[in-house]
């Protein structure tokens, strides 16, 4: 079978909404993980703080798609754990993957606010809680925004993996089409790459924004 470039286009359209679902699950599984990992390892008791220096570590040293196919494929067999589909398993691997780096830039933007606000809120007889939520978070969150939307267009990218468990995304199609065109491979890939520079510009918007944001909290 002979396609044009005009049928791929609708081909590969039928899986943006895979992509972008699983974005957006990734980015809640990852944002969450790594504000919680984050604080648990500026924790003070030893067991939490070690429990979570344990994720940290195993989820960045090690393959994102060995923990794809560990958590779709090696759970149900080994402990009878089953995540309930492919969505979730790809997406809870793309959240604990990404939630474990961006878990780092949670504690050291948390560690880079200046030890004089800490103590000014002291001062001002707050709570450890108090201190956190109103004076240091506040702060710390304006130095992650930048860190954080780059890491969400690396989600965006990481999504493509999920076609290796069967799940209809963009790049599912594109191999679907590109095994019964060969000839047509370049260009099928080529127009993939189109989708997801295309489903990536907005995402490239926000990170500056939150850059701008930022700077002007450092000014500030």
């Amino acid at each position: 079978m002979t396609i044009s470039i005009i049928d791929i286009f609708p081909a590969l359209w039928k899986g943006i909404n895979i992509t972008i679902t699983v974005l957006i699950a990734s980015a809640i599984f990852g944002y969450s993980l790594a504000f919680i990992a984050g604080l648990c390892r500026l924790s003070s008791n030893p067991i939490l703080r070690g429990f979570t220096t344990f994720y940290v570590e195993v989820f960045r040293g090690t393959s994102l798609i060995v923990q794809l196919f560990w958590l779709f494929y090696a759970l149900p067999i080994l402990f009878n754990i089953n995540l309930g589909n492919e969505f979730w398993a790809g997406s809870l691997a793309i959240g604990l993957n990404y939630g474990a780096y961006m878990s780092e830039i949670v504690r050291g933007s948390i560690l880079s606010v200046a030890k004089g606000q800490t103590e000014a809120a002291t001062a001002l007889n707050m709570s450890r809680f108090q201190r956190m939520r109103l004076v240091i978070l506040p702060q710390a969150v304006r130095m992650m925004l930048p860190e954080f939307g780059n890491y969400l267009i690396q989600m965006l990218k990481a999504t493509s993996l999920v076609s290796l468990i069967g799940l209809t995304d963009v790049l599912y199609h594109g191999d679907i089409l590109r095994s019964s065109n060969l000839a047509m491979a370049p260009t099928i890939y080529l127009i993939v790459l189109l989708f997801y520079f295309v489903l990536a510009l907005p995402l490239i918007w926000l990170t500056r924004k939150a850059e701008s944001i930022s700077k002007k909290g450092v000014a500030n």
